[in-house]
């Protein structure tokens, strides 16, 4: 007897077991013919995740390859990562988190009744991800203190995090960071059938006080001061595609969901999910989060000099808009997409500051009545001075794209706006700045005198030696140069520039081509650029489909300039696209 089992679309995800009772000569017997698992299907045109676009279907379902976006946003640097949506047991371990997180739901989960909703299920695996109390599946160190677990940054793939939580009896893995935390739920999602993909925002605000407003704070020698706001130098959340029947949306369309935890001013929580759409429009009373979401793509940025850690000025700068760039992998390709215009319309343009006044209202309900030049007059109020406005422009320009072990190169340009001799001193600093904005240690001062005559344009080259930054840059490779002038001078101005230290390549050679079941060998190399020994030099492989589990290389130390080589061997024991991912981890990284 062969038997076709048609579940409605919208029937409850989840695994099921197909049991066959069979009467005969007054007798009952009850036979067990085996189990089924019920997901959503983007290919079915009556299910809310349904997606109409083959190639997108293709890249935001069944890819399990992806690319993490980092740096920062005039340096966009990428690292591949591994979703593994299809690897054995993952499907499993993605219906225990729905099981774990169940309580999210009224404390019960007796009837199942909401896992045939994707935006239920969305906020549950939004919420089980990094903000369950004790049952969530990753952490996020604190003080950016990780000694007692896994490097953030180390990780290559969701698979083994998400079978560590499996196998730790659910206890969340330590250590992991915003990029990790959106791709493990992008696996989750994916694997669930729910198309997904991770989305980076270069100059995400982090504001408790203020929801549309950020702050940073300087001293005179240009040393960024730990406050209570942060400047994210990039933040990493998900996109996942889903028709909302909570708002009456017969089509499916990009939900934001961020899994971060982050401090809202009522205590850390993630958000979403939130229809993009919304935020772009400013609606914010028609969405989960939306107020939170329109301010982290929409804040304006103040920078104060603080004197004396007791009067603070506005300096003179040109700042950026947060939010200053979003982008994704695009369908098909290496390349990124960027998809600021699906966050907010152009800057300036009449829709955006539509959008701007709408959600300005809703978020600070004591302007509801306000009318649109009350609203621009305060806004005026809280920004910086522009550059221009002191009579002078001024710049940082990279003269080199940096390494591990090279020097940094920069121009400072600066330009006299007015007939009039400028006589300036200017204080110069550099510090390391952590990806989510925390001040660092300043390892670099200098002083320079600048005199500018009437309408000139000077150029002026810094360096800093590795010699100087080395031994603090550490995990964390972005490093912040600041030119302030003297308070004592008159008006205060200031240029800044974030610069990225690439890390050393990794190199990963295929020898000979992966068969299924055939083994394959591989030939990684990796050369020590640094005038010193890299010490506890660690190889981590991983690929969905050639490992079952990561494989980790002890190359102890290697000395300067040496190139170190190594062969693995492999067996490719599924089908599919494969790809081969190497880390290294020393004690500079």
């Amino acid at each position: 007897i062969n038997i076709s089992v048609f579940p409605p679309s919208n029937a409850c995800i989840g695994r099921y077991i197909l049991n066959m009772q069979i009467t005969s000569c007054g007798h009952t017997y009850q036979r067990c013919l085996g189990d089924f698992y019920v997901i959503f299907n983007p290919w079915c045109a009556d299910d809310p995740v349904y997606m109409d676009n083959q190639a997108h279907r293709e890249e935001y379902v069944l890819n399990e390859h992806g690319i993490l976006y980092e740096g920062v946003h005039k340096h966009i640097t990428s690292r591949p990562w591994h979703f593994g949506q299809f690897e054995d047991g993952i499907l499993d371990i993605c219906l225990k988190i729905l099981d774990m997180g169940a309580s999210y739901h009224q404390g019960s989960d007796r009837d199942h009744c909401w896992r045939n909703d994707p935006v239920h299920v969305s906020m549950v695996v939004n919420h089980m991800i990094s903000s369950h109390t004790t049952n969530s599946i990753m952490k996020i160190p604190e003080n950016n203190d990780y000694l007692k677990g896994t490097k953030p940054f180390s990780w290559n793939g969701s698979v083994p995090i998400l079978q560590q939580w499996y196998s730790g009896r659910c206890r969340p893995v330590r250590y992991g960071y915003c990029g990790s935390l959106a791709s493990v739920m992008c696996t989750v999602m994916r694997c669930l059938g729910i198309p997904s993909r991770v989305v980076t925002n270069f100059c995400f605000p982090c504001s408790i006080e203020n929801p549309l407003g950020i702050n940073e704070i300087f001293d005179c020698t240009g040393k960024n001061l730990c406050g209570k706001d942060k400047l994210w130098r990039y933040h990493c959340w998900n996109e996942s595609w889903m028709a909302r029947r909570d708002l009456n949306q017969c089509c499916g369309d990009w939900q934001c969901l961020d899994p971060t935890p982050l401090e809202t001013g009522r205590g850390s929580a993630c958000s979403g999910p939130t229809w993009v759409r919304s935020i772009r429009e400013g609606e914010l009373d028609l969405d989960y989060d939306g107020h939170h979401m329109f301010a982290r793509v929409n804040s304006n940025y103040v920078g104060w000099l603080s004197q004396n850690n007791a009067k603070k000025t506005k300096f003179f700068c040109d700042t950026w808009p947060c939010g200053k760039q979003l982008i994704t992998k695009s369908v098909g390709s290496e390349q990124f997409e960027d998809i600021t215009g699906a966050y907010k319309y152009a800057l300036g343009s009449a829709k955006n500051k539509e959008a701007y006044y709408r959600a300005y209202r809703r978020i600070h309900p004591g302007y509801c009545n306000a009318s649109n030049c009350h609203i621009d007059r305060e806004l005026a109020s809280l920004k910086n001075p522009f550059l221009s406005d002191s009579g002078i422009n001024m710049r940082l320009k990279m003269a080199n794209c940096p390494m591990y072990g090279e020097d940094v190169q920069l121009h400072w340009l600066l330009e006299n706006l007015r007939s009039e001799n400028k006589n300036l001193k200017f204080n110069l600093c550099a510090q390391i700045i952590t990806y989510s904005g925390c001040p660092m240690d300043q390892f670099w001062k200098d002083s320079v005198n600048v005199t500018l005559g009437p309408r000139e344009v000077k150029k002026i080259p810094l360096c800093i030696s590795y010699s100087q930054y080395g031994s603090y840059l550490c995990d964390h490779n972005i490093m912040k140069v600041v030119a302030v002038s003297d308070p004592e001078c008159g008006e205060v101005l200031m240029v800044s520039r974030d610069i990225v230290i690439n890390r050393p390549p990794v190199i990963v050679k295929l020898l000979s081509q992966p068969k299924l079941k055939v083994p394959c060998t591989a030939e990684i190399s990796f050369c020590n650029p640094l005038q010193e020994d890299m010490k506890n030099c660690v190889m981590t492989l991983e690929g969905c489909g050639l490992f079952k589990e990561p494989m980790t290389i002890d190359l102890g130390t290697l000395a300067s300039n040496q190139q170190a080589r190594t062969i693995v061997e492999f067996t490719p024991y599924r089908l599919g696209s494969h790809r081969l991912l190497a880390n290294l981890g020393c004690h500079k990284f």
